[in-house]
Order: structure tokens, then sequence, then C-alpha cells
């Protein structure tokens, strides 16, 4: 099975290299607001005339907003702050990441693992701006190392790819030896931190678990989990939204410890992987439109069962228009 059949989603950019390009351009030469501006049309013309792209938003926005349907005002927003998340991302690597005001919530929480220069696995998740926040982790003063891939014909930098000098960190390509599980043990025991997204599986389904998450099961992946247990790191999930016009909020949400010697298979992470969950459906209670998965993750197989309750963001849903 090829690895695009083995997952949902895709990296890829919507927009021709010449559109990227005019975006950059406008970022230049007119900063955050002209290309602001230009996004909105941008995105009201995609929604209008390519009904592919807003059925993209359906599966998210039908379970965050149950019995409201995936309409076009709520597609629009949701589409229209990932515009602004991509060209923040551009502007932070084209003019400097002091455009950007990041404020880091629970930075305090990571002390005692920056002090003993334990390595650890960050736990990340497609909201907000996190490429951008990645740019104001400097502070760890550790080796970072982060799990990216790029899949051909795309066309979309990363906003460091807009500077020049040293890379910030080191890249691990998932999609190499053994998904670059030996690097990213390498890491942790050297001390260092690997930067890994907790919502959206990558390779074979045997390395993903359904899980309740708005209401019904969805994938997620637990290779994590696996690695935290392998090498006594902990794993600290932390998440970005975007706060006012030219500022971030990134909070750490919670550190999960996995404990050594699991049971086999992937029940044994299952605990471990509903805690990354649980502080996922608790950020898109508060920041419904800052989640950016545009596929289907409630495609799959049944989910991991549990007497725990799980919190819903259907309880923010209720009596609220966003």
């Amino acid at each position: 099975m090829s690895e695009n059949r083995q997952r949902r989603w895709s990296s890829r950019s919507v927009g021709a290299r010449w559109q990227h390009q005019f975006f950059y351009l406008l970022i230049r030469l007119g900063g955050r607001w002209s290309a602001y501006l230009f996004a909105r049309l941008v995105v009201g013309w995609y929604m209008l005339l390519r009904p592919d792209l807003r059925k993209r938003c359906r599966p998210y926005l039908v379970r965050r907003f149950p019995g409201e349907g995936a309409n076009f005002r709520q597609s629009f927003k949701l589409s229209y702050a990932l515009a602004q998340a991509i060209i923040d991302r551009a502007m932070v690597g084209i003019l400097g990441p002091g455009r950007l005001k990041v404020e880091f919530r629970g930075r305090e929480k990571l002390t005692p693992l920056m002090e003993a220069r334990q390595g650890f696995i960050l736990m990340g998740a497609h909201v907000g701006c996190w490429q951008a926040a990645m740019s104001a982790i400097d502070f760890l003063g550790m080796p970072v190392n982060m799990l990216i891939t790029r899949e051909a014909g795309d066309v979309d930098r990363h906003w460091f790819e807009h500077r020049k000098g040293d890379m910030p960190f080191k890249i691990i390509d998932p999609s190499g030896y053994l998904g670059g599980t030996l690097d990213m043990i390498a890491a942790l025991k050297n001390g260092e931190v690997v930067c890994v997204m907790g919502d959206r599986t990558f390779g074979s389904e045997g390395s993903a678990l359904a899980l309740p998450f708005l209401g019904e099961p969805a994938q997620f992946p637990v290779s994590a989990y696996k690695l935290a247990s392998a090498t006594g790191a902990p794993v600290v999930v932390m998440l970005s939204h975007k706060s006012g016009p030219d500022s971030y909020v990134l909070e750490i949400a919670r550190i999960i410890n996995v404990p050594e010697r699991l049971p086999r298979g992937r029940a044994g992470v299952a605990p471990y992987a509903r805690q990354f969950v649980q502080a996922l459906e608790a950020f898109v209670g508060e920041h419904p439109y800052q989640f950016f998965n545009f596929f289907d993750m409630w495609a799959g197989g049944p989910a991991e069962r549990t007497d725990a309750a799980e919190p819903t963001a259907r309880a923010y849903a209720q009596g609220e228009k966003t």
C-alpha cells in the first residue's frame, strides 16, 4: 500500500506557486494588513466557487457545531483563519520573528526539564500558527529536532525557508528509515527536544488509535507515546492560538508521563494518547476556528473503549454563536 493511500490528509497547498509569490511580495511591501485584505478576497472566492474546498471544512465543523452544519459563514471563518496563520508564518520568515508578539503560558513547567537537561517530546497540533510559534522556543537553550515531511509539488514554504543562515533546528524526515525513530531516540537520549504533531497519523494504520474526539472516534497517532515509554522522556503538550492581530499565545496544556514497559500493542498507550485528545478537545472548545485539520479524521475503526468521562466541545457549542 502506498504512503498516500495510508494517510487521509495532504499538506500540499491549494494555491499555485505564483499565488504564494504574490503574497510574499505583499508582505514585503505592505506588511500583514495588505496580505490579510487580499486573503479575504481569495478565501471568499474559493468558498463561493470551490465547493470541494468547503467540503473539506465539513468533517470538523459539523462535530464542533452539532446541529448547525458547516454553513458558508463557518467555512469562511475557518478557512480565513488558516489563511491568516499562513501569512503570519511567512511574515515571521520574511520580516523576522519580532513582527509577532508571543506570550508563553506555563513556561515554568519546563524549568525542571531544562535544568536537568532532560530530553523531552514537544507535542503540538495543527492549531494556531504552530510554525511561527516554534520560532519563539530559542529560550529552551537545548538542541531541537523537528519531525517534518514535505510532499512532492508543495510550493508553500516553511517559515525558516524564507530566512538565510543556519537552520534553527534539525529536521527528521518521518518518511525515512524506520520513520526516523532511531534519530529521535538518539536525540532524546542526548538530552534534546523532539517536536512532533499529535493530531495526524503518518504511515500505517497500525500506528494509529481511534479515540473519542468531539463525540465520535477519530484517528490519532500513538508512536510518540511508545517512544516516550522506551526513552523515559515526558511528552509536553504545547498548543498555540491567535490572540490578536499581531500576537499569539503558546500554552503548555499538560505534561504526559508515560511509564516504561507498557503492554505491547496500541491499547497500552491509550490512556496517554487520551490525555492529549482531551487537551485538544478543550482547546477547540475555546478556540473553534484555530484547528486546521481539513480532512475526515473520524473515518476509521471503532474507538478505544473507556469508562472515563470524555470532555466534549459540544458543551461549548450549545447556546454559542461564534
